[in-house]
Parts: C-alpha cells; structure tokens; sequence
C-alpha cells in the first residue's frame, strides 16, 4: 500500500476520487497522461485496495475504499508529534521573519 502512495499521480488520483467516484475516463482528462497511464495507476491503486471498481452500463466507476486509508492513519498518528513539532518550529520561524 504504501508502494502505491508514493507515486505523486496515484495520491493525487485518490484526492479526486475522496471528492466523488469516477470513470477511468474521467479521471484521465484531468492528467496529461495517456489513458492507458492513468489505467495503470487505477490498476495499482485496485491491487493494493485503495479503490475499488464497478460497472455502470459500459463504464467502470472507481471509488475511494476508505478502510485501508484508516489503517494508514492509524498506524502513522503515533508520529504526528513529530510533525507538530517541527511544524510549530517552522511556524516560528515565518513569523520571525
């Protein structure tokens, strides 16, 4: 899962698709990629059960699946102090300047 979140187009494909489900076609008008790129970033994305797909007539739909993500957070909010930290030093320092 976290190999498929590493790619900048894959993250930004699940951005889109937290703000509604989609066609694959859809979803590639929005990337200067060709279709079959994009369809094989929704195929990596599937496998590793990020989202998932159905039929509509002739399209397929992708939808976010939520429960991995949640996993994701989970596991990461142990080091969310981290972040704070070095977020309130870099807030301090933006404002010194």
């Amino acid at each position: 899962m976290f190999q498929a979140l590493a790619n900048p187009v894959r993250r930004r494909l699940l951005e889109i698709l937290a703000e509604a489900p989609c066609t694959a076609g859809d979803l590639g008008d929005r990337f200067e990629l060709s279709r079959s790129s994009v369809a094989e970033h929704l195929k990596v994305l599937k496998d590793s059960g990020l989202v998932f797909d159905r039929s509509q007539g002739r399209h397929r739909i992708y939808e976010l699946s939520a429960e991995p993500l949640a996993e994701v957070g989970d596991w990461l909010h142990p080091f969310e102090r981290f972040w704070r930290a070095r977020l309130s030093d870099i807030a301090t320092i933006a404002e010194d300047l």
